[in-house]
């Protein structure tokens, strides 16, 4: 049984007068923060806000890298050319580092997002891209991503921490894959279901997946989607059942 747990949400996604989210709300429930840098939202007011706000709720802050894809929300693949890739990369994290630095903190981790993520998981080229960028700018930062993905093992071999991470909101695939959002079972909207799913992983090592079997995952980090509808309450949900199960948040970065 893991008796520890990061709870993360993506944070920092608004844009000028279009609000997402409530990121108030979220940096009082978790532990670590996504920030976004730019790419597929989060304007620079915005995201000094954010980055203000989880230094004063002594949140570790990490980077949350995209394709540059404001209009798609990063949620569109982009076939960027791997040297290219990491150059992104290496801007995002430089620009939200600094943002950090101001409010008194530093990037702690980097993690893609959306389609990158995804992406991240098969494909090689890009895996070593966004790692390639994270050793480049600091190579003791830790990289989140999904457990068996070409992103994680590509960053242990460049001698990375590569960090585990389980999606409370998100439906799986039995072969451990985050179903797409746009299938049946893509999104959770039970906020109990969902805390008692992400107590079973903790205890059992397990996540039933959308055809109804088991599949095998460990993480030391769980994610909350702060866009998601009722995000707020379900974090609260899932705080709630972690401490009842006696299990410990706290960031994975210390």
């Amino acid at each position: 049984m893991n008796t520890r747990i990061d709870l993360n949400a993506d944070l920092g996604e608004s844009f000028g007068q279009w609000v997402l989210g409530d990121d108030d709300a979220m940096l009082g429930l978790v532990s670590s923060a996504n920030v976004a840098c730019g790419f597929h939202a989060g304007d620079p007011s915005t995201l000094r806000t954010t980055t203000a706000g989880a230094a004063g709720a002594g949140l570790t802050v990490g980077a949350q890298v995209s394709y540059p894809d404001l209009r798609g929300f990063g949620r569109r693949f982009l076939d960027i050319e791997p040297a290219a890739l990491t150059d992104d990369v290496i801007y995002q994290i430089g620009a939200l580092d600094g943002l950090c630095r101001v409010a008194g903190t530093r990037v702690r981790y980097v993690k893609p997002h959306g389609a990158l993520y995804n992406a991240t998981r098969t494909h090689t080229a890009q895996a070593r891209a966004v790692v390639d960028a994270v050793r480049a700018y600091d190579p003791a930062l830790p990289v989140l991503g999904l457990p068996g993905s070409e992103l994680l093992a590509e960053a242990e071999k460049a001698g990375l921490r590569p960090v585990a991470e389980f999606f409370v909101d998100r439906g799986y695939t039995a072969d451990g894959a985050l179903v797409p959002r746009r299938e049946p079972g893509a999104l959770l909207d039970d906020a109990g279901a969902a805390a008692d799913r992400l107590v079973r992983m903790l205890t059992d090592g397990v996540v039933r997946a959308v055809d109804g079997t088991d599949v095998a995952v460990r993480a030391e980090s769980a994610c909350v989607h702060g866009d998601s509808p009722g995000a707020v309450a379900m974090a609260q949900r899932v705080r709630d059942a972690l401490t009842g199960a006696g299990i410990t948040i706290g960031a994975f970065v210390r």
